[in-house]
Order: structure tokens, then sequence, then C-alpha cells
């Protein structure tokens, strides 16, 4: 226990005072930690799943009798382990485990103990993941113990955890520019961050001092921080389990078949899982034949991704210009409001908006400049009239393809005025090389090409220049047409009845080893796949 800190309950007193100072300064900045979250995904939920995850460990102290410091030890590790919440929450729990086991044999904590235990810490989290990336919560967890190891064997403990508070203040400055997402983003790293706020917590305590305040307004995210793109996966899942066939080799094999993000951390009997996927029911099929199952925590990272947008966007006072966006497909609408689109109007290939729902999306939209996006050839005369009918000042991008109005986004900046948008909203969508796939409604000759009723038609920018009856061979043709000797990205977008391009995914892969491949759920109906290359 911290020198002259353990209080009358001895080193379960101390402990549970610990957690408590932990857990007041993750709290005091939740919020921000959540804003900052980009990496791995940009769910925004890091501060909160820290929170949650110490959190447990303090219901679990409350409730505790365990009188000797290994007994405090193990009461922590499996409430940290069992309520690890989150990618961020289930290395934190490792990072605890590591420290815990070099101080479970400590009546008292000094600097020297304290360097191993944090050693001992930043291993168990490298140890931890797969492939760990730097310019993370590791990194900062190896700065925490790399500073701890540099002081003086009799300085103080409080001096010492001020002293390693600062060099972790470094470290996370340095995460920014050491992960190209944070880098791209304009952001550190939310994992580092909240580790260090942990870290200042427990300082704080050990000195007596007040926590430090935390910042009064959210910190102002650059826009490239704001709009991220969703993650290849839809669902953040974890859970415990519990059993003697429960075996972490094993269940990383099964899991790593059908997702990413995965970490599998425990001992043989008890283990804990996260990882993102498709298909929670079939990992908690898995999970169940081998233990019992508790803290089971799904959650759907699109949406999560959605409402950080709309949060942060809401908080952005600079707002100036709005933007409506005609579209076809939950997928595709939640893709345009990841992206800052404040109203989405249902519309598209054969369903064509009246004019009077665009106009209503307009006059709902906060700003009162209002870009409008048609996403279709014969949507635009619609949305020329609905600009004309309302007292806003609307812009019309005259985009013809759903493809075209996503590029359009990503050039799209709020604090413009809507002609000022315009411009390089036009620009962009112009840029973007598009294709389909379709099924032909009836037999015909178009531009040379024999194409039977109820085969697949591949189109590149709209012009017809393959069909057949096999969905993916179809779809090849297609993007070897789209592709250019520059094409850096192929954005795929699965209609609302497709949902196995596993093959097709491969086969581009192979054949462009080079190519950046993003394949999204757009939910369109008519058009099983829309492509678009950048």
């Amino acid at each position: 226990m911290p020198e002259g800190r353990e209080g009358p309950e001895g080193p379960l007193g101390a402990a549970r005072d610990i957690v408590r100072a932990a857990l007041a300064s993750l709290e005091a900045n939740r919020e921000r930690i959540d804003n900052l979250n980009v990496y791995p995904v940009p769910d925004g939920d890091t501060g909160t799943n820290m929170t949650l995850t110490v959190r447990a460990v303090r219901e679990a102290l409350d409730s505790a009798n365990a009188p000797t410091p290994a007994q405090v030890a193990s009461v922590v590790t499996r409430a940290c382990l069992m309520g690890a919440r989150g990618n961020s929450g289930v290395i934190l729990s490792q990072i605890v485990r590591g420290a815990l086991e070099a101080l479970a044999d400590k009546s008292v904590v000094h600097v020297p103990s304290l360097a191993a235990a944090l050693r001992r810490a930043s291993d168990a989290g490298y140890e931890s993941v797969r492939e760990p990336e730097e310019g993370t919560i590791l990194t900062v967890a190896r700065a925490l113990a790399e500073r701890a190891e540099e002081l003086a064997p009799n300085l103080s403990l409080g001096d010492g955890l001020a002293e390693v508070v600062r060099a972790g203040e470094a470290a996370l400055a340095r995460t920014q520019e050491q992960l190209p997402m944070l880098r791209e983003a304009g952001v550190v790293d939310a994992g580092a961050a909240g580790l260090l706020e942990l870290v200042r917590g427990i300082g704080a305590y050990v000195r007596g001092e007040p926590l430090p305040e935390a910042p009064a307004e959210a910190e102002r995210l650059p826009l490239e921080a704001i709009h991220r793109e969703l993650s290849r996966f839809r669902y953040c899942t974890s859970f415990f389990v519990e059993g003697e066939d429960a075996d972490p080799e094993e269940l990383e094999r099964e899991f790593g078949q059908f997702g990413d993000s995965l970490l599998v951390v425990g001992s043989r009997g008890a283990v804990k899982v996260h990882f993102h996927t498709d298909e929670p029911g079939r990992a908690l099929s898995l999970a169940t034949a081998v233990g019992v199952v508790e803290e089971v925590d799904i959650k759907n990272m699109h949406a999560q991704t959605a409402e950080r947008t709309e949060r942060l966007l809401a908080a952005t006072t600079s707002t100036v210009c709005d933007v409506v966006a005609v579209c076809a497909g939950a997928g595709n609408a939640r893709l345009f409001e990841s992206l800052g689109v404040a109203r989405i109007v249902a519309g598209g290939q054969s369903m064509n908006p009246p004019t009077a729902d665009i106009v209503a999306a307009i006059e709902a939209a906060p700003a009162e400049d209002v870009i409008v996006l048609p996403n279709n050839k014969n949507v635009v005369l619609a949305a020329e009239q609905a600009i004309t009918a309302t007292q806003k000042r609307g812009v019309l991008v005259p985009t013809v393809s759903i493809q075209a109005g996503l590029s359009a986004m990503v050039a799209f900046d709020p604090a413009r005025t809507a002609e000022e948008n315009a411009s390089e909203m036009g620009s962009a969508a112009a840029a973007v090389r598009t294709g389909a796939v379709t099924r032909a409604s009836r037999t015909t000759v178009l531009g040379g090409l024999e194409i039977e009723e109820g085969q697949f038609l591949g189109l590149v920018d709209g012009d017809p220049v393959t069909s057949g009856p096999v969905l993916d061979v179809v779809a090849r043709e297609v993007v070897e047409r789209l592709l250019v000797d520059n094409s850096d990205v192929l954005t795929i977008l699965l209609g609302e009845a497709t949902d196995d391009v596993n093959r097709l995914r491969e086969e581009i892969e192979t054949a462009h080893p080079e190519l950046e491949l993003d394949v999204q759920e757009g939910g369109q109906p008519h058009y099983p796949l829309l492509f678009s290359v950048e």
C-alpha cells in the first residue's frame, strides 16, 4: 500500500480509496475520452468502457472480505477481467493484472516497487494483444514504466507518481504522430488518455491532493476526427466464459475466423473474450458449449459511430451549413449520417421522393445554408424545385449516384457556406468513378451488348459493359473496367439482399493487393452491388 495511506481497514481500505480516486478521474474525463475515440473504430465509447471496467472493480471491493494484499489483488484482478468493456477495458484489465502480480506480496509500495509494477503492467498489456500497435495505450503504459525505472529509489511515492504522470502526458501527445489513423484525425489515442487519467487519479490520492479539474468544455475536435468511416464489422462483442473446457487458445482460433480486434485473455477455465463481428450469436453459441457465459456486452458500433458523429457535430458551434441527402437503404443512410448529413430523405431508383419531402428536410435542417444531394439523376429536378420552395439558402450539388454523394460528403465542411461547399463537393463527386450490378428487367441489346432478362447487368459510370448469370463474374468485370493505374480505394456497397461477398473480396484482393478495399452494408434495393473507385 502507499506509504502512510493504509488506513484503518488495512490493504482493503487503501485499495478501495485508490480505486475510487482512479474512477473519479476517469468519470470526470469520460466524455472527453469518448470524443477522442477513433481507433481502432470510431464508436466513441473508450472513456465509458474504461469507466465501467473500473466501476466493476469498485463494486467488487465494496463487498469484498480480503484482509491481505494478495487477497485484495485477487479480488481486483478477477473483477477487472470480468467487468472489462471494449478493447480498452480488456487491455486495461491485463495492465492491472500485471501491476498487481508485482505488488501482491507488498505491504507498502515505494518507488522501486512502483517501477516493477509498471514494468510488469506494460509487459502484460503488450502480451495481451496479438499485433501490438505503437501510439496506443500500450505505448503510454511502457512510457510510465520507463520513467518510473529512472527515478531515484528514495523519492517519495507521491513525487514519483507526479513524475510518471508528466512522462505519460508527453507520451500521450506523441501518440498522434505514431499511429497513422490518429495523425489523420488530429487527435491523441483515447485508451492512452484513459490510462493516464487513471494514474493521475491515483497520484492525487497518494499525495493527498484533490483531483485536477477536468476541462469545463469538451475539446474542439478537427472535422477529420468527427467524420470517420464505419467499422468493417457491426457488433462489438465481449463476454466472460468460465468452465473446465474454456481454453483461451482454442477460443482465439475459433473467433479469429469471423471477426477482428480479437482479445482473448485469462487462463484455462476463466476467459474474457472481446472482438468485432457480424455474428455475435455464433460467438455466444461457441462459448456456451465450453462453459458458463457471463457479463455479455454487445454494442452496435455502426449506430455508435453515427451517434458519436451527431453528438460532436451538434457541439460544433461554428456550423454554418447542413446537408440534406436523398438515398435508399438503411446502411447508406447511416454512412451519410456518419459523414455529417443532417437530414435523410428516403428515395432513389424507381422510388423518387416527392418535392414536399425534400422541402420538409431542408426546413428541418438546423442551419440556414443547406446543400442538397439528390444522388440519382431522376431526383435532380425535384431537388431543384425544393430549393426554390424554401426560404433557406439552398444549393444543389447534382450528384447522380449514392457513391458520388458519399464522395461529395468527404469534402463537406459545416463551417463553410453552402456556396463555398458546393464547389468543393461538386469537384469531389465528379472525381469518383462508379459502377453497379443490377438485374436486367427485359431482354434487349444496349450498345452492342446482348442482355437477357433476369441476368446480372454490370454498369460503369451508368453505361452497360457486361452481363451474365453469375454475380461474382459480372462484378469482377465491372471492377476491372473501373480500376485505373492511380486507383487507391475501392468501396463496395452491398444491396439489401446481398450478404456474402467473401469470394469476390478475396479475388479482388488477390488480383490487386495494392488496393484498399472497403466493404459496407448499403441496403439499397435493385442493385446487389454498388462500386466506387478513388
